[in-house]
């Protein structure tokens, strides 16, 4: 493919530049598929095959799965807020002379006691809320600065070599690197290392 040699086992017909390698395992997959009214309609999909996931110069960005329970605790903040204003009465006032001759207010006059409970409802879903929104922002904080160094990873990952046949990767042209053949996770480490994230390369495990 390259002219370039594996060290492992010593052919170059299946080896290949692993920016490559990466680029080609993502690709948009275009598909007919029926919606649910039994309409033909044309889909496309992001496909990413396991060897160019293992491949990645850089980890995967935090997931914000828990961005759900935020936009949740929002809607019943809104939600609870509202039925205490509107159907509780919250800020309505008993107007002058509404008491009767015994002294006691009509019950469809002023704040419904009933209902209080919707404000405390509304604050505690607006904290968890705010509480979510603040771990998501320091979240994604953290992950750019540890990627910081991404282009020092790129710069050596630009330089690696993956054989198709042992499924290893050496690099080539990089001083004080040796040619060796690496394994998928051994490169990941190298990589990931140079850039200043290497430790988040035993939780994220290349897997090919």
């Amino acid at each position: 493919m390259t002219g370039h040699t594996c060290p492992g086992c010593g052919r170059d017909d299946l080896v290949q530049a692993v920016p490559a390698v990466y680029l080609a395992g993502r690709d948009a997959v275009t598909s007919r598929e029926r919606d649910s009214d039994g309409d033909m309609r044309t889909v496309t999909r992001r496909v990413t095959t396991a060897l160019s996931q293992a491949l990645a110069p850089m980890p995967k960005a935090p997931t914000y799965g828990l961005g759900c329970l935020g936009v949740f605790a929002g809607l019943v903040a809104v939600g609870t807020f509202l039925g205490w204003v509107f159907a509780g009465r919250a800020f309505e006032e008993v107007p002058d002379g509404a008491y009767g001759y015994f002294g006691g207010p009509p019950p469809a006059l002023g704040p419904d006691p009933d209902l209080a409970f919707l404000g405390w409802v509304s604050g505690l879903a607006l904290c968890v809320a705010l509480l979510v929104t603040g771990v998501l922002v320091r979240r994604r904080a953290a992950f750019v600065r540890q990627t910081r160094g991404r282009h020092r990873a790129e710069e050596l990952w630009s330089h690696g070599w993956y054989c198709h046949r042992c499924g290893t990767v050496h690099l080539r042209d990089v001083p004080g690197e040796d040619v060796r053949p690496l394994t998928l996770q051994a490169f990941r480490e190298r990589v990931w290392e140079r850039g200043g994230y290497g430790d988040l390369a035993a939780h994220q495990r290349a897997t090919g």
